[in-house]
């Protein structure tokens, strides 16, 4: 997977500008699905017809990512800037972004903050592409840009700032690929979704449309392996994929969670049970639209959420791939 990995990790993809992400995943998915769609707000939609008899089974990844958005240009070509989904400030400095034009800039820290005993706010940062007038610069307030660079591997471990969510949409690629000339009775929607950092939006307008019977999303979510966690989590690296029991925004369906637990222990799948304190995936918006659907989400635990180096682990996206081939092989009774 690592060749997808880094393919997907270094397309362009800011919440509302996911044109090139878009494209590289339509690309891979060509002749896995029955059927590939761009609804309004930019969602990639492939259905996979089943043999019948089956449920509409939504699957979702969103493949935006968090970033910053240009708000003004100084005479001196240096830009402010304020942030497109959750940024951190503290983890702003000193980072490289780069733009959809593949201009690249250093995130600065102006001269009135005291960097030593002041913490920054993304009020007190510019960012510097080098430039020595505004007439050298080429971008224009609202134009966006990622964090960079992007991908690099090591043992088993993924890293590049944008694993929230490209691990789901290399996964979800993956079960595509795994599927291929396997027969399963359900249909399955799998739904590479828009906006989700700025509000799970995309999710909720995909879902309305697609109507599944069963909902899983595929996302990052926090770790209890690093120094001192807050929340305290029993969830690690390498230790499997993590099934979602409940966050901030939704708690997963019993009968839903009982039948992937069922199939990862029938199948020697390493799996984690996920209580995640704060924050939320697609699931919580494909779980409340229209009359309710059961949902759950398979999460990859990952350091740095929401940083400009995020970690994910080859095994634990592996084992959601496994996973989600053995649950829909099978007759699904919640």
């Amino acid at each position: 997977m690592e060749p997808l990995a880094k393919r997907l990790a270094e397309a362009f993809g800011v919440s509302g500008f996911e044109d090139e992400i878009r494209a590289a995943i339509r690309d891979e998915i060509a002749g896995l699905a029955d059927s590939v769609e761009v609804d309004v707000l930019g969602n990639l939609v492939a259905l996979r017809k089943g043999t019948g008899g089956g449920r509409r089974v939504m699957v979702a990844a969103h493949m935006d990512q968090i970033g910053v958005i240009v708000t003004h240009i100084d005479a001196q070509g240096f830009m402010r800037f304020a942030a497109v989904g959750g940024v951190y400030p503290t983890a702003c400095w000193g980072a490289q972004v780069r733009f959809k034009d593949g201009t690249v800039g250093t995130i600065g820290l102006d001269g009135r903050v005291d960097r030593r005993g002041q913490l920054p706010e993304l009020r007190d940062m510019y960012i510097d592409v080098g430039a020595t007038s505004r007439d050298e610069v080429q971008q224009q307030v609202g134009d966006v840009a990622q964090f960079w660079p992007s991908f690099s591997a090591q043992g088993h471990a993924w890293f590049s700032p944008n694993m929230d969510d490209r691990a789901g949409c290399i996964a979800l690629v993956q079960l595509l690929k795994e599927l291929q000339g396997v027969e399963i009775a359900h249909d399955l929607y799998a739904v590479f979704t828009t906006q989700e950092e700025v509000g799970v939006r995309g999710a909720r307008t995909s879902a309305y449309a697609v109507d599944p019977e069963i909902a899983i999303a595929l996302d990052v979510t926090l770790t209890g392996d690093i120094p001192y966690p807050r929340p305290v989590m029993d969830v690690a690296l390498g230790r499997g994929v993590a099934i979602k029991v409940q966050d901030s925004g939704m708690i997963s369906h019993v009968g839903l969670n009982r039948a992937l637990v069922a199939t990862a222990e029938a199948e020697g799948i390493p799996y984690q049970l996920e209580v995640l304190a704060g924050g939320t995936t697609d699931a919580f918006a494909m779980q409340t639209t229209r009359a309710g659907v059961p949902a759950s989400c398979l999460s990859f635990p990952s350091r740095h959420v929401h940083t400009p180096s995020q970690i994910v682990d080859r095994r634990d996206v592996e084992a959601a791939v496994r996973l989600l081939v053995g649950f829909l092989r099978q007759d699904i009774a919640l």
